[in-house]
């Protein structure tokens, strides 16, 4: 281990780090110039990754942290970008939209899964898989459903053995994701799906290493190595090792803050001269890359996360799909809410204000200007303001929605 004495630790403020935090995420966003799909694909490329999920209470998480990024997002511009062969799916800390610039990283955990290194979801059916490599290769791409589904569903997610083996060609690399129907995977060979200049060089161990810690870096300014090596198996140690290494070629630097210590890029601090649009308030996804870490927001936001769809209903504190609110550059509130897309109605079942919040006329005027935002952005027309908390804030937001216009 690297001897903290002898390295200089820079002290900053919460309110700097979360600056500099803001600020590798993008959020709030700058005005967005130029081609809105390059500026997506500025945002996955920047952000490292963009997780998928599947729950829709609102438009779904990797639409929704885009958005947030950029103005101008289409929900078309993911299924663009793949076909673009820009951006590719699989794994990062959970399933993912990927930058194709960083596809050889990928690599080192498919080898490990297809060498039996690193264990799958489910035993490897060799025969059944070789069948479905074979269909695809004759037949050109293929979804689940294309695939007789006789046999007992197994599993975490009960899947029928034809899922279980495209799910397992896909982890270790034979197939790739070539598009999606109805939000149904589309599988294809790999070598079909990559673009011919890609490089596809495994890379060494070291080389691996220090492509997570850079990559987190650039996208969260600050991290330690539990943060960089993230649900990651194996390799809180490897990265400690890395970030020494760094540290003792002054390739990273040891910041504090909040009586704990972080490592950064050497350049991170620069940030603090750039401005952050911190009159913006932004809803955020409960997936959103600055909060899927936990124990992360509440050691530098002070914000104490759960996400509570799944926990029983009566034991839920905010709500089913309660989304934080940054405003100010903090996280000062959390709102459940559901998008009725048949009647275009958001409904706000609860909105819960952090009890520091102290600016609520300012902070009223910033929500209402996004909730106009996040309806267009949900297809909704009408909004119903159900709870709030503490109570006396729903008419101040009922007033400050009256006079932008809102619908309720």
């Amino acid at each position: 281990m690297v001897n903290n004495m002898q390295q200089k630790i820079e002290k900053v403020s919460k309110q700097d780090a979360r600056k500099l935090i803001l600020l590798s995420q993008r959020l709030p966003p700058k005005t967005q110039i130029g081609d809105s799909l390059q500026s997506s694909l500025s945002v996955i490329e920047q952000l490292g990754y963009i997780q998928i999920d599947t729950i829709s209470s609102v438009q779904r998480a990797h639409h929704h942290t885009l958005w947030n990024r950029n103005p101008s997002y289409e929900t078309h511009h993911i299924d663009q970008l793949i076909a673009d062969k820009q951006v590719f799916e699989y794994w990062s800390h959970a399933a993912a939209y990927l930058p194709m610039k960083n596809f050889r990283f990928s690599l080192v955990r498919k080898n490990a899964i297809k060498s039996g290194i690193e264990n799958h979801w489910y035993a490897k059916n060799e025969k059944l898989m070789q069948h479905v490599l074979t269909r695809i290769s004759q037949e050109g791409p293929l979804m689940a459903k294309d695939f007789e589904n006789d046999g007992i569903k197994t599993g975490e997610w009960k899947s029928k053995p034809a899922k279980q083996a495209l799910d397992t060609l896909f982890m270790q690399g034979d197939l790739m994701i070539s598009s999606r129907q109805n939000f149904h995977k589309v599988y294809d060979l790999t070598e079909r799906v990559l673009p011919e200049n890609i490089d596809n060089s495994a890379p060494s161990s070291e080389e691996y290493l220090r492509f997570l810690v850079i990559k987190f870096l650039k996208s969260n300014a600050l991290g330690q190595a539990s943060e960089i090596s993230y649900l990651l198996k194996n390799t809180k140690a490897k990265v400690s090792v890395t970030i020494n290494n760094m540290l003792e070629n002054k390739e990273l630097k040891q910041i504090k803050t909040g009586g704990i210590i972080y490592f950064a890029l050497p350049n991170t601090l620069e940030l603090l001269n750039k401005p952050l649009q911190k009159i913006k308030a932004k809803i955020l996804s409960p997936f959103d890359n600055l909060l899927i870490q936990r124990k992360r927001m509440q050691n530098l936001f002070d914000f104490e996360y759960i996400l509570e769809c799944y926990i029983p209903a009566t034991k839920r504190k905010y709500g089913y799909f309660s989304l934080p609110i940054l405003w100010d550059g903090k996280l000062v509130a959390r709102m459940d809410c559901k998008a009725d897309r048949k009647n275009s109605i958001l409904h706000i079942n609860h909105l819960v204000l952090e009890p520091t919040l102290l600016k609520i006329e300012d902070f009223s005027r910033a929500l209402t200007k996004e909730l106009k935002g996040f309806m267009d952005f949900n297809n909704c027309h009408h909004l119903e303001l159900h709870e709030c908390s503490p109570s006396s804030f729903k008419p101040i937001l009922q007033q400050s929605m009256q006079d932008f216009n809102i619908n309720i």
